[in-house]
């Protein structure tokens, strides 16, 4: 019998995984090399709950991927003299130059996020960056910056069982914060607080793309029709011990059912990106 997740949803078989896994790995690898040769600057932000695999997707990403072209960003909280400047100028200088990928474990989004709910932000600072994100993202993107937003999502039960395994192994135990048991507590001040980023930033320029990570291991490897798979190509990648298939992912505004029943319901997957998709 199918082992399940704690939100009762079924898993990839091991080595239908790894088989899997392996395959979309090396598309991640051409795509490296098309970058490079064609000198382009892509930019993907990863955001979502805390314990949604986040940090897990970037793994699968970038151990077969050159670290010289790919460059991952989870930066701190701001320092003194941060705190003084635009809010947007810290990210800015870990922008890709010509032939490198950004990577971005949490973003900008922190403000509209963790800031937000924690209270670290004042409502007129919130208000501004509301306004000011798609003005910046849309900046990014006519300088010729190609830029892929995912939001992450996971269930209240699947984010608990993932905190209680990590508190139960040494080897992962530096993942908790303070901050972990704050986001199970105020779980529904996170939901309104994601909606309202949603309704501002997901925009037609650069829209939201929605994983639900439930499944630590997916089994579909179906496409997708739609906007995001105009190309017949695109690139996968894993998360949490699992992939994120080659399925085109659902925008965040425009979510659709996939027809295998263990594709992901309303978003579909992580589409990365298609280095024909872009030519």
């Amino acid at each position: 019998m199918a082992k399940k997740t704690a939100s009762g949803l079924k898993k990839l078989p091991k080595k239908a995984y790894e088989k899997e896994l392996a395959k979309l790995q090396a598309e991640l690898v051409v795509m490296q090399e098309w970058v490079k040769h064609t000198g382009n600057r892509v930019v993907i932000v990863c955001e979502g709950r805390d314990a949604a695999g986040k940090g897990s997707a970037i793994k699968r990403i970038t151990e077969v991927l050159n670290p010289r072209q790919v460059r991952i960003s989870a930066l701190p909280a701001p320092s003194d003299r941060e705190k003084t400047q635009w809010y947007f100028q810290k990210y800015i200088a870990h922008l890709p130059s010509a032939g490198e990928i950004a990577i971005f474990d949490r973003s900008w989004y922190n403000r509209a996020g963790v800031e937000r709910v924690m209270g670290f932000c004042t409502d007129a600072e919130y208000e501004r960056f509301l306004r000011q994100a798609p003005i910046f993202e849309q900046m990014l993107i006519e300088d010729g910056i190609m830029l892929r937003k995912y939001w992450f999502s996971v269930s209240d039960k699947e984010q608990e069982a993932r905190f209680l395994s990590r508190a139960a192994d040494p080897m992962r135990r530096w993942k908790l914060s303070p901050m972990d048991p704050e986001s199970l507590l105020r779980w529904e001040e996170y939901s309104l607080a994601k909606d309202e980023m949603m309704a501002h930033t997901d925009v037609e320029m650069s829209p939201w793309w929605v994983v639900e990570s439930g499944w630590r291991r997916l089994a579909s490897t179906r496409w997708d029709s739609g906007p995001a798979c105009a190309q017949p190509r695109a690139l996968g990648l894993a998360f949490d011990g699992a992939i994120a298939t080659l399925l085109s992912a659902s925008p965040a505004s425009t979510p659709r059912m996939c027809a295998n029943e263990i594709c992901i319901p309303g978003s579909g997957s992580l589409a990365l990106i298609s280095y024909s998709r872009f030519t």
